[in-house]
């Protein structure tokens, strides 16, 4: 039996769908493949209205869950996708923060109980390519990391996925864009270290999705509560545009025939 092809996609928290991956979804959703988005927290430890900070005084974590949850409605309609599934997880903070200890977090959940969620998913669906994040979670998140370790469990147990790819930001490409914000003058309270990103000889992918930049722009809008910590929105047009124009990915398995160097995830499935 031949099925549509699917992408889909496993994410951390609302927001995390646009950055590296939003394009792709919007492209594959104008080609017709069938988009189906996995968020695996709520994000209720991300600001609070006013900028309020998860630990400060007055900070409502249902609050903020109820506020990303709605804002990544909003997103998914606008990169038109067309199926999101939120696991419900509780969001277990950045690295050292006090709620990685919440038993109920999800960096503390066992992988095999929400991998059999998410495998259940994949036999749902049946989507020929997944893309999540590499084992570092891109930038060592404990949820960036779980999100990783539940997506190669749950294409293990399934069997679906004929590719899985990680999400990447080429080491050249963040090197030239920090060099570039900084003779902007925009100003952002991170510097990448020297080994932040990933190696441009590991990079598998590179996905033309300039046609998307504005559906990327107004997703990544949409999370307005958060909007603080999204720096690219405060730099120059041009430099939007040429942020967003290309989504990068390593190709972890493959199943299929297919180039060593590709543009398009769906190669040799089509």
């Amino acid at each position: 039996m031949t099925h549509e092809l699917t992408l889909m996609a496993v994410h951390a928290h609302p927001d995390d769908e646009v950055l590296g991956t939003g394009g792709l979804l919007a492209r594959c959703a104008a080609e017709g493949i069938r988009t189906v988005l996995v968020t695996c927290t709520n994000g209720e430890q991300g600001d609070d209205s006013g900028g309020v900070k998860p630990g400060e005084p007055g900070h409502d974590a249902a609050e903020v869950a109820e506020r990303r949850l709605a804002e990544l409605r909003e997103s998914a309609g606008l990169l038109g996708i067309g199926h999101l599934e939120p696991l419900g997880y509780r969001d277990s903070g950045m690295e050292g923060w006090s709620a990685n200890d919440d038993p109920e977090a999800f960096a503390n959940v066992p992988t095999a109980e929400a991998a059999g969620r998410l495998a259940e998913l994949m036999e749902r669906y049946r989507p020929q390519v997944v893309v999540t994040y590499d084992e570092n979670g891109g930038y060592g998140h404990p949820d960036h990391i779980q999100a990783h370790r539940i997506a190669l469990a749950a294409a293990e147990k399934s069997g679906v996925p004929d590719k899985l790819y990680y999400t990447a930001i080429p080491r050249s490409g963040i090197k030239q864009m920090f060099e570039s914000v900084r003779e902007a003058g925009v100003e952002i309270d991170f510097d990448p270290p020297e080994d932040f990103g990933t190696p441009d000889e590991l990079i598998t992918s590179v996905v033309d999705v300039s046609a998307h930049v504005e559906a990327k722009r107004k997703a990544l809008q949409a999370h307005a509560s958060q909007g603080e910590n999204i720096f690219l929105l405060r730099l120059p047009e041009e430099m939007q545009q040429a942020a967003f124009s290309f989504e990068t990915f390593v190709r972890h398995y493959c199943r299929v025939a297919a180039p060593e160097k590709e543009e398009d995830l769906f190669e040799g499935l089509r």
